[in-house]
């Protein structure tokens, strides 16, 4: 691991003075950001991994937050701190609110989708929340949205300090084309938070979510994390947000990309991974 990279095998206690203190837990803590935009603070920014995305053809930004240490890095910190549409990276939350609030019993209870024709062939069909946040299907996660209401997710949404915490009146698709918002550093420091089960809810809850969100493992190191994807932007949107575990220390982080074609979807993962690889954390 260079000297730059995340984070160090015993980190040492980070030195503070006030306002870098207060600025460090407002931002862990998702405290409403000015102006539409999340606290940036004295992120370490990174351009030498603009590179990565260069290569891809893309415009993007990563964020890395170390929730131990409190170490955070950026790649293009400015955009870092905007708010976008979380797509379905807010499957995330959703399953966590739809455990909390009992309209689904557990991550293996059956959901119906409704029988309409969908973009996808693989949602045309009743699952479970496990199968469907891997499928990323949204008619299963709109049938849950139904269950919840607005009500009880402008309550959650500002329990769990989330992006904008708007709604606005569209039950259905209000995290997929607004007005819900989120910024990439605000995304991590939620994930992070949920990987270390400090998200205002039960642990049952957090444990489930946090299991239905693997994706691999290899020794000592597990990847977690979800793909969103906004289709109603020009250019459209792409999201990763997730976690890797060293053990039992989490590092968390958060991508997003401008996306021209369906092409761009699978640089969402390549990318995060190309960073996350040069970093040495995964």
């Amino acid at each position: 691991m260079n000297s730059k990279s995340l984070p160090p095998a015993s980190p040492a206690p980070l030195a503070l003075d006030r306002r870098r203190f207060l600025a460090l837990c407002a931002a862990i803590a998702g405290a409403p950001a000015a102006a539409g935009r999340a606290w940036a603070g004295d992120a370490e920014e990174r351009a030498d991994l603009k590179p990565l995305f260069q290569a891809e053809g893309v415009a993007g930004t990563f964020v890395l937050h170390d929730p131990i240490s409190g170490r955070t890095m950026t790649v293009d910190g400015q955009r870092a701190a905007r708010r976008y549409v979380p797509a379905s990276t807010f499957k995330i939350a959703n399953s966590l609110i739809a455990l909390e609030t009992g309209v689904v019993t557990d991550e293996a209870e059956i959901i119906p989708y409704g029988g309409k024709p969908q973009p996808f062939k693989a949602w045309e069909k009743d699952m479970s929340m496990r199968e469907a946040i891997a499928a990323s299907a949204v008619p299963i996660y709109q049938e849950i949205a139904r269950r919840v209401g607005l009500e009880r997710y402008r309550d959650w949404l500002e329990r769990l300090r989330y992006g904008n915490r708007a709604t606005g009146t569209a039950l259905e698709t209000f995290w997929l084309d607004g007005p819900l918002e989120i910024s990439a550093i605000e995304q991590a420091s939620f994930v992070a938070a949920l990987a270390q089960q400090k998200l205002p809810a039960s642990i049952r809850s957090q444990s489930i979510v946090r299991d239905i969100l693997r994706l691999e493992s290899s020794g000592d190191r597990a990847l977690y994390g979800k793909t969103g994807w906004r289709f109603s932007s020009t250019p459209q949107l792409g999201w990763w947000a997730g976690w890797v575990e060293r053990g039992t220390r989490p590092i968390a982080f958060a991508l997003n990309i401008d996306m021209t074609s369906a092409e761009d979807a699978r640089k969402r993962v390549a990318i995060g991974k190309a960073i996350l690889s040069k970093l040495d954390v995964l």
